[in-house]
């Protein structure tokens, strides 16, 4: 009997279909990416390394700024619904929100995308999630990685990973070191649970049935904040920030307060989404959802009381900040005062 000759592709990774997807992803990018002068666009998308062209950027002593998240398990959820066209703006807002607590206006993002085996209309339909993601942060898609790994992964599973560069002046750095007695905590709202704690709410989805009106709210995609923020910035208007994820509202917010400082949170002040209501009912205690969740607030800022009207002001009214504490000087790292109507 006549042997069948071993082959990549019989190992389960197929390199035509890959081509495929990156002609795609060059299509696509190519109109908007930036790029070394004199070098050619179409060899930018598929090539050994992405350029991106700082020589018209007019920022005194400029200082690079990186990032890198993921999404976590709430790339489950995308396959369990079969929903994945937004999924990648998670990707990018997780890099972005973080990206811009240090005050860094976003330059170029590059995606890694880790799959079982590569099926193309998936794919692209994650990736129009991160188009779209860079298109809202006004920064470049310039390069990436799909990885076909069968065998690593389980069937039809996948992973995302995201880096992003950003530059920002040294003098308009945000830092813990600017934040002042007396200064104001804003909250500003999140649109959903975002892209952290979904490993409990997976967990409480296999025991407890989601209200139908609360379906769209599991995969809603995260708020990307840059716009907002980096015109405050450019007015000077913030003194620090923290982009609340994974630890919750009370550890990011403590990232951003100097060591002989105090943080004074009144918990009753916070708007909570209806969705987080309803997965504090799941017998979640207060402790355990204010550590885990973002429970209506995504980002915060610490700002001067005199600034509060003009901040308001560079937002939509569904995204308006509003005060949930102030800083102090006391010999406590942390003053917690109320509970969360829930």
């Amino acid at each position: 009997m006549k042997k069948t000759k071993n082959s990549y592709k019989k190992s389960g990774v197929n390199i035509s279909l890959a081509n495929k997807l990156v002609k795609h992803i060059s299509q696509v990018t190519n109109k908007n990416v930036q790029i070394s002068k004199g070098s050619n666009k179409k060899e930018i998308i598929g090539g050994f390394g992405s350029l991106f062209d700082i020589s018209n950027l007019k920022i005194k002593d400029p200082v690079i700024v990186s990032c890198t998240d993921g999404v976590g398990t709430k790339i489950d959820l995308a396959n369990k619904f079969k929903k994945f066209d937004t999924i990648g703006i998670d990707l990018v807002a997780m890099c972005i929100n973080d990206l811009i607590v240090q005050g860094a206006k976003p330059l170029f993002f590059l995606d890694y995308i880790a799959v079982d085996k590569l099926n193309l209309n998936k794919t692209k339909k994650i990736l129009k999630g991160i188009f779209k993601g860079c298109k809202i942060s006004k920064c470049s898609l310039i390069g990436g990685e799909t990885a076909e790994m069968p065998g690593i992964y389980p069937k039809n599973k996948f992973d995302l990973a995201g880096f992003c560069v950003g530059i920002v002046s040294k003098k308009k750095i945000l830092s813990k070191n600017n934040v002042k007695k007396d200064d104001v905590v804003l909250a500003i709202p999140s649109n959903g649970i975002h892209s952290n704690g979904y490993s409990l709410v997976r967990s409480i989805l296999k025991i407890n049935k989601l209200p139908q009106n609360l379906k769209q709210e599991i995969l809603r995609p995260t708020k990307i904040y840059s716009e907002e923020i980096l015109k405050l910035i450019n007015k000077n208007l913030i003194n620090a920030a923290a982009h609340i994820t994974g630890g919750g509202l009370i550890e990011n917010l403590l990232r951003s307060i100097p060591n002989k400082l105090t943080l004074n949170l009144d918990l009753s002040k916070i708007k909570v989404l209806k969705v987080f209501k309803w997965l504090k009912r799941q017998n979640i205690s207060e402790n355990e959802m204010i550590r885990t969740f973002n429970c209506g607030v995504g980002f915060c800022i610490i700002v001067k009381r005199k600034n509060i009207l003009k901040i308001k002001s560079m937002f939509p009214r569904n995204f308006l900040p509003y005060e949930i504490g102030y800083i102090s000087k006391s010999n406590n790292k942390v003053k917690i005062s109320n509970s969360i109507k829930w």
